[in-house]
């Protein structure tokens, strides 16, 4: 509420002025009304039982091996982050896995943090697997989700594949043995299951197929809403609709853009730095993590966007403020929701820890994915 009242007042005052308000909106509508319809659509297939299903399959294809079903819930997170976004991981996947831990009679802490961890390292692929891609698509690739993750599929597999293997031996310990394969969970409208997961199979390939992503989300959201309206209507309500996650990105959409309007830009070029040689790229991917660590990944990309200007140079900044995020609570919306999600369920990851080990993951992270960006993209 906060951030919406001060962003009213910076418009309605004319800090900003009215034709850059007209070109923000033209330019965040869009990212806005994709995470309107891509959180209905995994709310109403979490309603319908797909996530839960999900989860009786992969403890079933694990074998009552731990290290096994590791290796699924990996895939789960980051298949999920990459295709439906880092919130939907840390929204949707986070009870899942961690019920799934908790009902297997294992430790819940390793896919806690492995989920959370994911939903921010492995949202640099596709321009829909984070609203800073979303951002940066257009001057990056166009808006062509293929020629985007031509550009950074290097520091992507960076980024799945060094929180995979330092989590893997962080937590080697806890993930021997064997478990219990938890009672398959009860479905109760199996129609409304097959038309969400056709829903989802469908979408995952609209979404990458050039098309402004709002629209087939959108389509995606009204078919499972009148679904719903047919046979379960009394599940519909208000709260499917994200409004704290949009108020918050509205707000500081405003709020920065106004700061860039009087000069902030200015300020921000002085430091970070210019040209596209590895210790170049290197600086502004830091530069990125330090400021989404300090302010929330979003804002520390619409401050130091303008500094970019070249496409890899963006991956750089991409980079910082996508993989950066794992040390402070407040640096990235999906690390909030993930928190909410698993103190509901009663699992306790102290903030101390998380940010030792968000410190040790940055900090390998970060040099490796800058470096993979420099050696792919031919900078000098």
């Amino acid at each position: 509420m906060v951030l919406v009242v001060l962003a009213a007042i910076v418009v309605a005052t004319g800090i900003l002025p009215a034709s850059d308000s007209v070109a923000l909106l033209e330019r965040v509508g869009p990212v806005l009304g994709f995470v309107v319809g891509i959180t209905i659509v995994t709310e109403l297939a979490a309603d319908a039982g797909l996530f839960a299903v999900l989860s009786d399959r992969l403890a079933r294809w694990g074998g009552r091996r731990v290290w096994m079903l590791w290796l699924f819930v990996l895939v789960l997170a980051t298949f999920s982050t990459i295709f439906l976004s880092l919130d939907t991981t840390a929204v949707l996947v986070t009870p899942v896995v961690v019920l799934l831990a908790l009902h297997a009679g294992i430790s819940p802490i390793p896919f806690a943090i492995a989920t959370v961890w994911l939903a921010n390292t492995a949202s640099l692929l596709l321009p829909i697997s984070n609203l800073t891609n979303l951002l940066a698509a257009e001057q990056m690739s166009g808006g062509s989700p293929l020629a985007f993750a031509s550009i950074v599929w290097a520091p992507a597999a960076v980024g799945v594949v060094v929180p995979v293997v330092i989590l893997s031996l962080l937590f080697r310990r806890r993930l021997r043995g064997s478990y219990d394969v938890p009672e398959r969970a009860a479905v109760a409208d199996r129609t409304l299951l097959v038309i969400s997961a056709v829903v989802v199979v469908i979408l995952l390939p609209a979404l990458v197929s050039g098309v402004p992503v709002w629209i087939p989300a959108s389509i995606g959201a009204l078919v499972l809403l009148v679904a719903f309206v047919v046979r379960r209507p009394a599940t519909l309500r208000w709260r499917l609709i994200p409004w704290s996650p949009v108020a918050i990105a509205a707000g500081l959409f405003v709020l920065v853009e106004a700061a860039q309007v009087h000069g902030l830009s200015d300020a921000v070029a002085a430091v970070s730095g210019s040209g596209e040689s590895f210790p170049a790229l290197l600086q502004l991917s830091g530069l990125g993590a330090l400021s989404a660590n300090g302010i929330n990944n979003l804002p520390a990309y619409l401050v130091l966007e303008p500094a970019a200007g070249s496409p890899a140079r963006l991956a750089a900044l991409l980079i910082g403020v996508n993989l950066g995020p794992l040390i402070t609570p407040w640096a990235s919306l999906a690390t909030l929701l993930w928190h909410q999600r698993v103190t509901a369920l009663g699992v306790s990851v102290p903030w101390s820890r998380f940010v030792v080990l968000g410190l040790v993951g940055v900090a390998v992270l970060l040099p490796l994915a800058t470096l993979a960006l420099w050696l792919t993209t031919g900078a000098p």
